[in-house]
């Protein structure tokens, strides 16, 4: 049994807000993190990703990561930058996640503040600096040490921890830790009943305190099965491509593509939807898709016929080709990212939000203070790089591919 002495968790971010998630976790000499997110949002949340971290980088002994989202790893190029060079634990899938989401986070960075500095209204201010660079992101990647589920390891001396499936994303897990006498289960983030991909998240019982997300708290909704939630997609889709235009969707490279391809696909396969051409405009979601297909014998319900390389998927790669898109009608467009705060999807709102004959169609969940929320509750306009854009494509919204339990699920 551990000897008895006292553990501390400190909070250092998804406090009153679902992003930025941090925890530190100390016994004795002994420091590990629990994630180390990117907040995002508001600018005024952004602001938080500039802040010195509120711990030492170099006494964390290491880093225990639950998932490859940006709002959970998001900010280790970062504490990389400020000197921790220790080990990133977690399963093998979010490690070869992290080989390509975080150099990614990191371009984005870079993109993002060139952009910015080149405003007009910027002209006389001094010049912002990224948070991170594109070789922060390559060194934190590095760090990462795969480990199977369920499997017992030492993270630090007097700590041993273990991976559960929490059926969120690829890879995803909650962290169990055995540490001062106490036993101690860190949920990460839950996936919600009628997930395509895994089996129900999984854990042992018994234990003294349980770290749960919450990102719908008290929140519960109906689930809908596989089935009906391709029965909403479908009709989605007709009437989309019936007005004339594109069908334009925010995604999430991560996770949130991979399950669109999968409805798709098997829409297209079982004759339900015409075979449009469907164009997945985000390099980072093409390198997930590939990750996906790599790891397509732990997956489950992938169907039958051609899934992630479907004939009528075309990967979008350089920006030229995406800027082809602008003379495209009558075809699917899925681009990142998911809150339309940045990369390709902007390019692709500034052509089709002003076309009565497209629509635009939220499928993700949509933080206060981004585009994609100001959209979705109606605004008529918005700006962009800038620039007013008027909104008058067809504005829907599909609340049926929720990434986190409800509070019923939480629970259970």
């Amino acid at each position: 049994m551990d000897e008895q002495l006292p553990v501390t968790i400190t909070f250092h971010g998804a406090g009153r807000t679902v992003t930025g998630s941090c925890m530190e976790i100390a016994s004795g000499e002994s420091r590990i993190l629990i994630d180390c997110g990117l907040f995002q949002g508001s600018r005024s949340l952004e602001t938080l990703n500039y802040r010195t971290f509120a711990f030492d980088p170099d006494r964390i002994d290491a880093v225990l990561m639950t998932h490859a989202h940006i709002d959970h790893c998001g900010l280790l190029p970062t504490l990389v930058a400020a000197g921790y060079d220790g080990p990133v634990w977690c399963t093998p899938q979010t490690r070869d996640l992290l080989d390509v989401v975080l150099p990614d986070a990191g371009r984005l960075q870079e993109s993002d503040i060139a952009r910015r500095n080149r405003r007009a209204d910027r002209a006389t201010e001094r010049p912002l600096q990224p948070i991170y660079t594109v070789s922060d992101g390559e060194r934190a990647a590095r760090l990462a040490r795969g480990i199977a589920l369920q499997q017992w390891f030492e993270p630090a001396p007097g700590i041993r921890a273990r991976l559960w499936n929490a059926a969120h994303i690829l890879g995803s897990a909650s962290i169990e830790l055995s540490i001062g006498g106490l036993r101690l289960l860190f949920s990460g983030d839950l996936g919600p009943e009628n997930n395509a991909f895994y089996p129900d998240p999984e854990a042992p019982a018994g234990f003294d305190h349980v770290m749960c997300e919450s990102t719908y708290g008290d929140r519960t909704f109906a689930q809908p099965t596989i089935r009906q939630r391709r029965t909403l997609l479908q009709q989605e889709i007709r009437q989309a491509l019936a007005r004339g235009g594109n069908l334009v969707i925010p995604v999430f490279a991560l996770e949130r593509t991979q399950e669109l391809l999968l409805d798709i696909a098997s829409l297209i396969n079982a004759g339900r939807i015409a075979r449009v051409p469907v164009y997945i405009d985000s390099p980072l979601a093409g390198q997930t898709t590939q990750i996906f297909a790599r790891h397509a014998e732990a997956l489950e319900d992938l169907g039958r016929g051609r899934v992630f390389d479907h004939p009528a998927f075309h990967f979008v790669e350089t920006a030229d080709e995406s800027m082809a898109l602008n003379d495209v009608s009558g075809g699917i467009i899925l681009a990142a990212s998911g809150m339309c705060e940045g990369g390709r999807i902007r390019h692709h709102l500034r052509h089709n939000l002003p076309r009565p004959d497209s629509t635009i169609l939220f499928v993700g969940f949509q933080s206060a203070g981004t585009l994609g929320r100001a959209i979705l509750e109606g605004a008529k306009r918005v700006r962009m790089s800038g620039r007013t854009i008027p909104v008058q494509a067809s504005i829907r919204r599909l609340e049926s591919y929720a990434a986190h339990a409800d509070q019923d699920g939480l629970i259970a």
